[in-house]
């Protein structure tokens, strides 16, 4: 009969001392993890990386700390810290993060799990230590004057880069395919054959067309059209990037514009910062309507098809823009720097057949198109193809 109670009590003593060591490794032991690393980053590249981790546990305590990264941005090695601790430690952790895609992440703050010396009860909380990281997308080479001077501008070189002078005539030259029809110099034109028939020449010559000084450009525009695939979206941004770079670079400033509104126009980082951010998180969604653009600036659309209302847009704007360029990519993507051709298999869609028979009569509305396609080089974008 003695025996029942004695087992009553070594249970009940149990009992309490496992009360106890819950109760006594109830609470967390200190803890303060902070990241050091750029908020910002373009997409493949990578970011260094430094955590610097202070613990105190006034009792013997296991531990185990993980802070995993979102997704798209992968460590070099993960941080990972566990084992036994009592009193202070500190812990530094440099690595660097591969930015692998595109967007906009809130890196979460990392979890504490910790137990009593057996690892009888474990018990975890989050670390408060949340980070917003910018992954903006890729940029890659563009060639002058093969992209950016005919797309920010307009013309031969001359003493400044920018936009033609309207009133500011340097001369005349012969007309070439491709010229805007407004350019022609119809009585110099009328002379011109006129002379070639008294000298005998049967009335034959060329038609003249003005060249005019080239002013600085105000300002760039890009309008991203993300009704579209995903492929295309991708393309078009990066080339939206390369654009911005190099325009900064010529001490432009630069605003872009899609279906959620239009950023500021300037060439502060932080104007900087927003017309990256915004790229970095376009998604595919209508953005046909192109917003008011500064007076005097250079507006050029990004689109995969082109549609009529992007067309009719275009035109209202070019009201206030000094120029209107349409750049479109049927296939989706186009060749960047290093990459080979692709053989096409299909023909253009019919949205943009249309928009290449308008393209004459928009060019005459001062609404420049070219077509990208995916066998065709970023770098030779607005010249013929060889």
């Amino acid at each position: 009969m003695t025996a029942l109670p004695l087992t009553l009590l070594y249970a009940a003593l149990l009992v309490l001392l496992l009360w106890g060591v819950w109760r006594l490794w109830q609470k967390p032991p200190h803890t303060e993890l902070r990241r050091e690393l750029a908020g910002q980053g373009f997409e493949q590249t990578s970011l260094p990386l430094t955590l610097h981790l202070k613990l105190h546990a006034r009792l013997p305590t296991r531990i185990v700390i993980e802070d995993p990264a979102p997704r798209a941005v992968v460590p070099e090695t993960q941080f990972t810290v566990g084992g036994l601790i009592w009193g202070e430690r500190r812990v530094t952790h440099v690595t660097s993060l591969q930015l692998n895609q595109r967007g906009v992440y809130r890196w979460e703050g990392a979890s504490l799990r910790w137990a009593d010396p057996f690892g009888l009860f474990w018990h975890q909380q989050p670390l408060v230590c949340a980070t917003e990281l910018e992954v903006y997308p890729g940029t890659h080479l563009l060639t002058l004057p093969h992209l950016l001077r005919p797309l920010l501008s307009e013309g031969e070189l001359s003493r400044t880069l920018g936009l033609d002078d309207p009133i500011s005539l340097r001369g005349a030259r012969p007309y070439l395919p491709g010229d805007p029809p407004g350019r022609v110099h119809w009585r110099l034109s009328a002379r011109h054959l006129s002379e070639n028939a008294d000298a005998g020449g049967g009335g034959g010559g060329n038609l003249m067309v003005r060249e005019l000084e080239r002013t600085a450009s105000s300002s760039l525009h890009i309008h991203l059209d993300t009704a579209g695939s995903e492929v295309y979206l991708e393309s078009a941004v990066r080339l939206a990037a390369s654009l911005v770079q190099e325009a900064l670079e010529l001490r432009l400033p630069v605003a872009l514009s899609d279906g959620r509104g239009s950023t500021p126009s300037g060439q502060t980082p932080e104007h900087l910062r927003r017309v990256l951010r915004r790229l970095a998180e376009a998604t595919v969604e209508p953005a046909e309507r192109i917003p008011a653009v500064r007076p005097g600036s250079n507006l050029i659309v990004l689109t995969q098809r082109a549609g009529g209302a992007l067309l009719h847009s275009a035109l209202l704007a070019r009201a206030q823009a000094a120029r209107v360029v349409i750049v479109a990519l049927p296939e989706g993507f186009y060749l960047e720097p290093g990459e080979l051709p692709r053989r096409q298999w299909a023909g253009l869609p019919e949205a943009v057949r249309e928009l290449e028979r308008q393209a004459g009569v928009l060019a005459g509305a001062g609404v420049a198109v070219l077509v990208l396609r995916g066998n065709m080089s970023v770098l030779r974008l607005g010249r013929q193809e060889t």
